[in-house]
């Protein structure tokens, strides 16, 4: 991973950011640095797929139905991945 530049996006903003991306949210500037950013990264593009297919597997999830000690080891997992990159 190198560092991007200041108007592109890093894996680790986007890591920060998917969910909104998944869900539609994310404004429309957000969304072309997003999808620019997938165009050079395969790691991320290989992190979005695994995302959607968690999502397809489990299901939607609420925040509070999962146990706040599992809910901070998914985010630094999260966390860790993103970092290597």
């Amino acid at each position: 991973m190198s560092a991007a530049p200041p108007d592109e996006m890093s894996c680790r903003e986007l890591v920060q950011v998917i969910t909104d991306y998944i869900e539609g949210a994310m404004p429309f500037e957000g969304r072309l640095r997003f999808e620019a950013h997938l165009e050079e990264c395969r790691y991320c593009v290989s992190y979005l797929d695994q995302m959607r297919e968690t999502i397809a597997t489990v299901g939607q999830l609420k925040e509070d139905a999962l146990d706040p000690e599992a809910r901070e080891q998914l985010l630094q997992a999260f966390r860790g991945w993103a970092a290597s990159r």
